[in-house]
């Protein structure tokens, strides 16, 4: 319990620390640089948001299952304990 206590104290942690990340494909990038040359600049922001949010979505997806998996087990376990 102290474990995952710890962990989850981690990840709340290390979800408050913001980096500005600069993460773009060839093709997001010529995209960008064809709309800068055009005069419109907040595309590129929108687009590292996206780049963003698709990173961390299969992770977070993870985590999630790993966290029922475990409840799981530990439910099954306490079961299997009692009789």
């Amino acid at each position: 319990m102290k474990k995952l206590l710890s962990l989850i104290l981690v990840v709340v942690m290390s979800s408050l620390v913001t980096v500005a990340v600069q993460a773009q494909c060839a093709m997001c990038r010529a995209s960008v640089e064809n709309n800068v040359s055009n005069g419109d600049t907040s595309i590129g922001a929108g687009l590292n948001n996206g780049i963003l949010y698709l990173f961390v979505m299969p992770y977070l997806m993870a985590m999630v299952i790993a966290f029922f998996w475990y409840r799981s087990a530990k439910r099954k376990k306490s079961k299997l304990s009692l009789r």
